[in-house]
């Protein structure tokens, strides 16, 4: 919804940039982690997750009227996609690469789902959920509650335990939904 408001509105007005950016960061690490470990639904759900993610971003950097700021926080996360990369491949052997590639992965998971709440102070000052997006919290709640099912179903803690903070984050912003409605502001 957001990229369809995105569209009609020709404008990236109370659209977020940060959740998308730390989401395709998400992805593409998870795409490293499923390719080394050869598992074919975290490398399918990756691709296509960081490829969306990407027309996102280029969508937001189309439409934004500060390009620059926009364009930064693109180049240093690619500089920190790229860095990890290169620890993974040459600096860390072969033995605990997916133990650490797990870690790298399960900081950025709990950074994608914290970020929406980096609005949570403003939420409270205004009243006004109208910096969030109802349907991400949906979406993440889903997600979050998927791949905590099929890390416990895998017994992998790298895919488990980072997405609790999602279900958790999920929650405290359907009460903020809850608490501060937002007939007045816009409709779901």
């Amino acid at each position: 919804s957001d990229l369809r408001q995105m569209l009609a509105t020709k404008s990236v007005e109370n659209i977020q940039f940060l959740p998308f950016l730390t989401t395709d960061a998400n992805n593409l690490s998870w795409l490293g982690y499923g390719c080394l470990k050869g598992d074919g639904t975290v490398i399918t759900v990756n691709a296509i997750g960081a490829a969306l993610q990407t027309l996102y971003i280029l969508m937001y950097l189309y439409y934004s009227p500060a390009k620059r700021p926009v364009l930064l926080q693109v180049l240093l996360l690619l500089a920190v996609v790229v860095t990890g990369c290169g620890y993974f491949t040459i600096l860390v052997d072969t033995g605990t690469r997916l133990t650490h590639l797990g870690l790298f992965c399960s900081v950025f998971t709990i950074s994608m789902y914290l970020s929406p709440l980096a609005d949570l102070a403003k939420v409270v000052r205004s009243k006004s959920t109208r910096c969030l997006s109802f349907p991400l919290t949906v979406t993440t709640l889903v997600a979050s509650s998927s791949w905590t099912l099929y890390g416990l179903q895998l017994h992998d803690p790298y895919i488990t335990v980072p997405n609790v903070p999602g279900i958790v984050t999920s929650l405290v912003r359907f009460w903020l939904f809850w608490r501060y409605r937002t007939e007045q502001d816009k409709p779901y």
